[in-house]
């Protein structure tokens, strides 16, 4: 069996830098003396989650607004996805350490929403409603034009029924769809030809894409892996599907389907949240493999 590595996949720079300032926070921690959480689990890779959580990191609810119970001296790490003004209040309120490890990339989005709130205009997010990056850039758009000033729109079907004010801007999720945010984004210009158009997608999500489409041509299948609830992990498993017929989703290599073993070409690719140690098992154990007779 020939396998294929996607030319960019795996960890992104954001994930890294989250799981780095995690395994920081547990090594300086190594006397048990501060509880370390993370708000909400800190990147959606089951694998990750269960090898920190055995070193003693906690998960917190992401959107929670009283943290009167924490034990004192608690350490709190703010995922890639960011959080509110409102959660970061109630933090510094029990006196939690906080260790920001928002991406870079989330963070400027932080601002563009609060700023051009804070000019008036109507912010419109275009990702999922439920993704903590949306609640975080939706708190601070509310932070500086109040709740009224945010809309999220998931895809054109929501934007065709959105009422588009005078003065309005649409950010990206960063992980966001960059197909579908193009068709949000001709809807409501359709609407209002003098809305502000911010394209916030990051472009480690459209270089695995763009990876995924040059490897699908040259392959058998294609095997994505990553975390089931990764929002870029699941976009890259529906561009595969669209380009390959034979491909699957797996969080580890004891999910790979076995027809998987027995094909000659097999790509592979990896969401963001996805470590590079994921990946090597999953293509050990497709080499180590005796094919069936």
């Amino acid at each position: 069996m020939e396998i294929i590595r996607a030319r960019v996949l795996g960890f992104c720079m954001g994930v890294r830098r989250a799981v780095d300032c995690a395994e920081h926070a547990l090594a300086e921690n190594r006397d048990g003396k501060s509880a370390i959480y993370t708000l909400g689990p800190l990147i959606h890779n089951p694998s990750v989650l269960q090898e920190l959580a055995k070193r003693g990191l906690q998960v917190l609810d992401a959107v929670q607004d009283d943290f009167s119970s924490l034990p004192p001296a608690s350490v709190v790490i703010v995922r890639a996805h960011g959080t509110t003004p409102g959660v970061l209040a109630a933090l510094e309120r029990a006196q939690a350490r906080v260790v920001d490890a928002t991406c870079p990339r989330v963070h400027l989005s932080q601002r563009r929403a609060e700023e051009w709130a804070g000019k008036g205009f109507a912010v419109i997010i275009a990702g999922d409603k439920n993704h903590g990056e949306v609640t975080s850039l939706s708190g601070f758009a509310a932070k500086g034009g109040g709740a009224g000033c945010v809309s999220v729109v998931q895809d054109s079907a929501e934007a065709e029924r959105l009422v588009v004010p005078a003065q309005a801007v649409l950010i990206a999720q960063t992980t966001f769809s960059p197909l579908e945010f193009e068709r949000i984004a001709d809807v409501l210009r359709r609407k209002n030809p003098s809305i502000v158009l911010l394209n916030s997608i990051c472009p480690a999500t459209m270089e695995r894409q763009n990876a995924l489409r040059e490897l699908a041509g040259s392959v058998d299948a294609v095997l994505v892996i990553g975390g089931r609830n990764s929002a870029n992990t699941r976009r890259l498993f529906e561009t595969a599907r669209a380009l390959c017929p034979c491909c699957a989703l797996i969080e580890d290599s004891t999910q790979i389907p076995p027809q998987f073993f027995g094909l000659q070409r097999l790509g592979i690719t990896a969401g963001a949240s996805t470590p590079d140690a994921v990946i090597d098992v999953v293509e050990r154990v497709l080499r180590d493999a005796v094919p069936s007779r």
